[in-house]
């Protein structure tokens, strides 16, 4: 549907996320002249406050999560902000909601940001109030579910009462600009595409990496773990942009029809294919921290690392395998995608004794963003001993090589995209459920294998297994 909304509803407004990143992303937004002047933003959460008390409640969210050098024109981006306390899990309270939303003729595009059992009572209480009517659209945020069958419940009861094309699903690593930048990379550029596939590459490895532990996420976290947190979204669309067929054209239907045969392709893990862990006691930064049972208050099962050998069974993939790994505790935070190249068929320089080693393309996204293709190249010599040869990087820094450009969060672009009505950055159904179905399948491995997660300590690269997983292959993770 093509509309601009003038009226934002924001669900789950008090909440960590919305203090971090919603109004951070808003109120930069509206700092760069970027939200149209008509543009009415209204929260809603359980907390019962008042909307002069919201407005207080966010200004110190902003100032406690945004630079200053960002919040131009605070007072009146304040200004565009009421509340209202609804409890989602009850009809009462929507009918005040709609009246706060008012007329809505020119656009309503509504955020929400809750548990997925309240997803559907909160979509009953929408719809109760009329606001599903018209010129609406809804972006969801993740955990869309906990599996396939939670997933599909929860799409079922929002296509009751939203048609796919006003629904954006949002993944928020989809917003960052290097995982943008890696499709630019791969189809505005003639020297890649050619050599993007199994005959030239030989691997491709893809970290998402954290420091922290459980952070205030004990309760979902431990329900949850590091395949369904992390892998099940965000690393799976990572996967599914590196490995994708070129789209016909930068839309939100062909990049999607894409994505979506890649996750259709994925083979079913093994069971020599996964690596489960859980962090113990260590040090990360130099600091002491303690085991997840020490942090969670109790023994759990749940994973918090995972590395996986995948496969993406067509043409362009044979036989080259795609390891993930995530893990929280590690020694870093970083994600990264790296494309290994395979080796030159035929070294002229072997004679000379110089060696050669593969090229490598390092596609940095955080903490810096950043393309590094390693090149070999000659050192510098009169060579009398013999050639030498060294692999050298060709660094872009994104921020350096785009000087003045204002680096965003995010969901600054997302936000933007849904209240502009663009999906080419969320997530459809199909996908949603291919990754759901691929992630099932390897928690029914494990369940049916007895496979439990292995021991690891904070600050390591997760459980001596993992390394074992690439090494079999004489892969070795990028960090080593």
């Amino acid at each position: 549907m093509s509309f601009t909304a003038d009226r934002l509803l924001l669900f789950g407004a008090t909440g960590d996320l919305a203090q971090r990143m919603l109004l951070p992303s808003l109120c930069a937004l509206d700092a760069d002249g970027l939200l149209s002047d008509d543009l009415r933003i209204v929260g809603t959460a359980r907390s019962q406050m008042s909307t002069a008390e919201y407005r207080q409640f966010a200004r110190q969210a902003l100032e406690k999560f945004l630079p200053a050098d960002r919040r131009g024109g605070l007072a009146t981006f304040l200004n565009r902000i009421s509340y209202v306390a609804v409890d989602a899990t009850t009809i009462e309270g929507y009918d005040e909601l709609a009246t706060a939303v008012g007329n809505y003729d020119n656009g309503l595009a509504i955020f929400l940001s809750t548990a997925p059992s309240l997803f559907e009572a909160t979509i009953a209480g929408l719809d109760h109030a009329g606001l599903t009517k018209g010129n609406v659209r809804i972006g969801l945020e993740k955990p869309l579910g906990t599996s396939l069958e939670t997933s599909q419940e929860i799409n079922d009861a929002v296509a009751r009462a939203f048609s796919e094309d006003r629904i954006f699903r949002i993944d928020h690593y989809l917003g960052k600009e290097t995982v943008q930048n890696l499709l630019a990379l791969r189809f505005a550029n003639l020297l890649f595409e050619p050599i993007w596939n199994a005959k030239y590459i030989d691997h491709v490895q893809i970290t998402v990496a954290e420091t922290v532990g459980l952070e205030g996420r004990v309760a979902f976290y431990d329900d949850a773990g590091a395949l369904r947190d992390m892998v099940q979204n965000h690393m799976l669309q990572l996967l599914a942009l590196v490995a994708m067929e070129p789209p016909t054209s930068f839309d939100a239907t062909s990049v999607r029809d894409e994505k979506v045969k890649v996750l259709r392709a994925l083979r079913e893990v093994g069971d020599a294919e996964t690596v489960t862990g859980q962090y113990r006691a260590g040090a990360v930064s130099g600091a002491a921290v303690p085991g997840y049972d020490d942090e969670l208050g109790k023994d759990s099962s749940t994973e918090t690392f995972v590395a996986i050998k995948a496969h993406v069974d067509n043409w362009r993939w044979k036989g080259v395998p795609f390891y993930l790994r995530t893990g929280k505790r590690l020694p870093e935070r970083v994600t990264e995608i790296v494309i290994q190249f395979r080796c030159i068929p035929h070294s002229i320089f072997a004679g000379r004794g110089a060696t050669t080693k593969p090229n490598r393309l390092v596609i940095g996204i955080q903490p810096e963003e950043n393309v590094q293709l390693s090149m070999m190249a000659k050192v510098p010599g009169l060579d009398r001993e013999g050639l030498r040869l060294r692999s050298v990087p060709l660094d872009i820094a994104m921020p350096d090589a785009f000087s003045g450009t204002v680096r965003r969060i995010a969901y600054e672009r997302l936000l933007l995209d849904l209240v502009e009505g663009d999906q080419t950055l969320f997530v459809r159904r199909d996908e949603v459920e291919a990754q759901w179905e691929w992630i099932d399948a390897i928690r029914a491995l494990w369940a049916e294998a007895g496979i439990t997660p292995k021991p690891y300590g904070a600050g390591s690269w997760g459980p001596s297994a993992a390394i074992a997983l690439a090494e079999r292959d004489g892969v070795s993770w990028h960090d080593e």
